[in-house]
């Protein structure tokens, strides 16, 4: 496991291979975010929406690995559990990433369940890149978080 802090929000990033974290820049392009490969997706695609109810403001950037080129055009699914620890489509959306690769969602402060703590499932879907999965959780009382979510392009 492993865990990446900003001053707004905490990324728990899972992954089954080896790796290491999300972001770095290096000498020839954007370190990936790690995949986690778990949530709640196979339901399809959830709503185009870029809000699903009010307390907490997700906004980021979507980029690619090869040159840390934003991915304008990119759809990031999002699913958080309702108060029952359910996943449910009122709890989902689909944004669009602007030309700058930025996007923004708002819903309520995601809640815990079974002792994990509150989360959001995320999803990126990008032309030419590997799917990537990961989740974010946000610091206690936190109502704002910003991620940086870096994707590895298709292998031929």
């Amino acid at each position: 496991m492993r865990l990446l802090a900003s001053a707004a929000c905490l990324i728990v990033l899972v992954l089954g291979a080896a790796g290491t974290g999300a972001s770095a820049p290096t000498a020839t392009g954007c370190r990936p975010t790690l995949d986690d490969g778990s949530g709640p997706f196979g339901r399809g695609a959830p709503p185009q929406r870029a809000k699903i109810g009010t307390g907490h403001v997700l906004t980021g950037i979507l980029l690619s690995s090869i040159d840390c080129r934003p991915l304008a055009g990119a759809r990031l699914h999002l699913w958080q559990a309702n108060r029952q620890g359910q996943y449910v489509r009122a709890g989902s959306a689909t944004v669009v990433a602007d030309r700058a690769g930025r996007f923004r969602f708002e819903g309520p402060r995601p809640v815990g369940y079974e002792g994990r703590p509150g989360h959001i499932h995320l999803r990126v879907v990008a032309n030419n890149h590997e799917l990537l999965f990961a989740r974010y959780v946000p610091r206690p009382g936190a109502t704002r978080g910003v991620v940086r979510l870096v994707l590895r392009p298709q292998r031929l």
